[in-house]
């Protein structure tokens, strides 16, 4: 087939499954990361470990080939790539953009970078023992399929992947190119309305979906309570938890062509009769008949729920059945804040009467014990949605926040009235890359074009509300990681007013030039998304706060640091609105911030907005062992400046996430880190009480987070005292 294979320097494995582990080094070289050494941390073994890992185990096992042209006969003839995309291209061309990716001499910067790239992401032969793949292949695979023949765009994106300014989200990245691979999207949102027909047809949805894709959010506050009439007949429905059940199941026989697990997560209105149930599903002490072990849980938080918790009144829980039949519309579209003391009156409908507050224990205790339920404050997201619609829900990692219409099922399992649910894909920008770019604007137009046609190509045909939703939305979702290195490498405190004036300003950035992105794409399609001239878009409202308001820098250093791109000055914000107005937009929805996992390793990055958990971080992996990681730029300079997050006052995470918030159309995923022992004089209201985290301590953090703006808090993460482990982090004399 015109390639040749060699063994590299190194020859003593002929493949990744002879592959002997007792003979390689780099593992012993990275765990020396987490033993001081005269004090020190020895980030000298990270090196060491990555060198050994290219040398014995990339080399050796990685298939060369004579040419570009070589290796691309080798991958069509073995149904590895997608031929239609290489034929969208001439040789030349790929030539030219692999030469390009040589000249750039990318390496990676860390061995667990590497180590997830490889271990997840390149693309090996079909028995698995040798790798067919590296970063330039993998970067060149992804790029040829987003430009989608456009020869500009796609040595755009080229640079952009190169320089790891952009990484899209772990579906695109593993599976863009690939002839036989699962969906590109990320996440799915799906709704069942008050009836077996639609609770059958969203069992078939999440199958379907999450053998082909991401994550799925399901709401399920239109089903009616257990104990509800059905036909006249008395106390004849189920409730929520046994649907909980089957979603369950269904999630687990599911999965990405066996790359990754389907994962589901089920959300519930506070004002359903059955939440109580709901929250017990997920006690450790459930009985097994109604536990539910590997579904996620949510819940949907009107502003009323806030009300009554503060004047510590009853709250009255209202059977969906009833709320349709007076409203003439599902449960989830009727907007509880407003309607609350009418339905209280209304005798028509029947309801049940708890304490709030007792409620909010026990939300508060379940977060203790097991990290949910999400929280999405809907009415906090309603009220910021530019959109016109209800958003009535999220998706399995709560930043995914978009409109959604209900479909009507008949008994043939088909549409008599199709509505829309919502699928999105996701990227994110390396936020320390991201701020050395020379052109930022050019840099998210690139971005978002790839994203855009990921949503433009995708046709679940499967799932026609999804199909429609997407269609009429074209959403896309780009976000952002590193946030906590960019503070440590410019000698930021996490959530000190330098912090929240950066992320202030980059988050405005990344909107306002996603925005003249999505808007040149309408202008050269002329088409925008569905009903955009009912959007506050197009009335201009939604500009008017960047007209009116002063959003620059105000710190020396945030100045300094913004001084060498063109931040938006009033004057732009008031063309782009003008040219909006005139041209449209083509993405209902462009920026949602994802909980990144495994994709910011490879990019030597911290984990989305989030401040690092350890200095030098400690990951179990499967038949391997423990592998440790570096925060990036840890240094001599940048140690006082990376403060975990276990130690950290959740609030100034709030208020950086608050910061990022204002200027993000969709949500974030933002997790609480907590210590089941609250270290002394952390928290104010700890102050002669006890030192162990109560119920009161979520209770505080949730409402300040409400007040801040928070769209969502995807979930609590608890430090327990027996998870201590002396290494590097707990050596306070440690240096570099």
């Amino acid at each position: 087939m015109g390639f040749r294979f060699t063994l590299g320097t190194r020859g003593n494995y002929m493949s990744l499954a002879t592959l002997d582990l007792d003979k390689v080094t780099y593992f012993d070289l990275n765990n020396q990361l987490n033993i001081p050494k005269n004090n020190s941390i020895q980030l000298q073994k990270d090196t060491e470990a990555l060198q050994a890992f290219i040398q014995e185990n990339v080399k050796p096992n990685t298939k060369q080939f004579n040419s570009v042209q070589d290796r691309f006969d080798y991958l069509i003839a073995n149904d590895y790539v997608d031929q239609k995309m290489v034929n969208k291209y001439t040789m030349t061309f790929i030539e030219k953009l692999y030469a390009y990716l040589e000249s750039q001499n990318f390496q990676f910067k860390s061995f667990m970078a590497a180590y997830k790239f490889y271990a997840q992401y390149a693309l090996k032969t079909n028995d698995g023992d040798y790798y067919i793949e590296n970063y330039n292949d993998r970067i060149v695979m992804n790029v040829l399929f987003y430009a989608n023949g456009d020869e500009t765009l796609a040595m755009n994106l080229a640079d952009e992947m190169i320089h790891q300014r952009y990484q899209p989200a772990t579906p695109s990245f593993l599976n863009a190119g690939r002839s036989r691979r699962g969906e590109l999207v990320s996440c799915f949102i799906l709704q069942v309305t008050d009836d077996m027909n639609a609770i059958g047809r969203v069992i078939n949805s999440a199958l379907q979906l999450s053998k082909i894709g991401g994550g799925v959010g399901i709401v399920l506050s239109n089903l009616r309570e257990a104990g509800a009439p059905i036909k006249g007949i008395a106390n004849a429905a189920s409730g929520v938890v046994p649907v909980m059940k089957l979603l369950e199941d269904s999630f687990s026989y599911s999965n990405q062509m066996g790359q990754r697990n389907g994962a589901g997560v089920v959300y519930l209105s506070v004002f359903h009769p059955d939440i109580m149930s709901f929250l017990a599903t997920k006690k450790e002490n459930a009985d097994e008949k109604i536990r539910v072990k590997t579904l996620s849980l949510g819940l949907t938080v009107p502003d009323k729920f806030y009300e009554l918790l503060k004047n510590n009144s009853d709250m009255f829980l209202f059977s969906p059945y009833d709320v349709e039949r007076v409203y003439g519309k599902p449960f989830n579209y009727v907007d509880i804040t407003a309607e609350y003391d009418a339905m209280v009156a209304n005798k028509q409908i029947r309801k049940k009467k708890i304490r709030a507050r007792e409620l909010e224990t026990e939300i508060s205790k379940l977060q203790q014990e097991s990290g949910y339920p999400y929280i999405i404050n809907i009415d906090t997201v309603n009220a910021a949605n530019p959109i016109a619609g209800k958003i009535i829900s999220s998706n399995l990692c709560s930043e995914i926040l978009q409109v959604q219409r209900a479909s009507q099922i008949n008994n043939e399992q088909t549409y008599d009235e199709l509505g829309t649910d919502v699928s999105c894909n996701l990227g994110s920008t390396n936020i320390v890359n991201m701020m050395a770019t020379k052109n930022f604007g050019k840099s998210v137009d690139a971005m978002v074009r790839a994203l855009t046609f990921v949503s433009d190509q995708t046709d679940l045909d499967i799932v026609p509300s999804v199909r429609l939703g997407n269609r009429q939305t074209h959403a896309i979702g780009l976000g952002a990681m590193g946030l906590h290195a960019f503070f440590a490498k410019n000698h930021m405190y996490y959530g000190d007013e330098e912090a929240l004036d950066f992320t202030n300003a980059y988050f405005l950035m990344l909107n306002y030039y996603s925005l003249v992105a999505s808007n040149n794409i309408a202008k050269e399609r002329q088409s925008s998304f569905y009903e955009f001239e009912k959007s506050t878009y197009a009335s201009g409202a939604y500009f008017d706060k960047y007209i009116n308001e002063d959003w620059s820098p105000k710190t020396d250093k945030v100045k300094e640091i913004f001084s060498v791109h063109h931040f938006p000055t009033k004057e732009d914000w008031v063309a782009l609105a003008e040219s909006v107005k005139q041209y449209g937009l083509y993405n209902a929805y462009r920026m949602a911030i994802a909980p990144t996992g495994s994709i910011s390793y490879v990019n030597d990055a911290t984990a989305s907005l989030h401040p690092i958990i350890n200095r030098v971080e400690e990951r179990q992996e499967k038949k391997i062992g423990k592998i440790y990681y570096p925060a990036p730029y840890l240094g001599t300079d940048t140690l006082p400046y990376y403060e975990s997050a276990y130690n950290m006052d959740m609030r100034r995470v709030i208020d950086v996430y608050a910061a990022a918030q204002q200027h993000i159309d969709q949500g974030m995923a933002l997790t609480l880190f907590m210590r089941s022992t609250i270290p002394a004089g952390l928290y104010d209201w700890k102050d002669g009480h006890t030192e162990k985290m109560t119920t009161r301590d979520l209770n505080i953090l949730r409402l300040y987070a409400y007040q801040k703006g928070i769209k969502s808090i995807y979930y609590i993460r608890t430090y327990t005292d027996d998870m201590e482990e002396f290494g590097v982090n707990e050596c306070e004399s440690c240096s570099i």
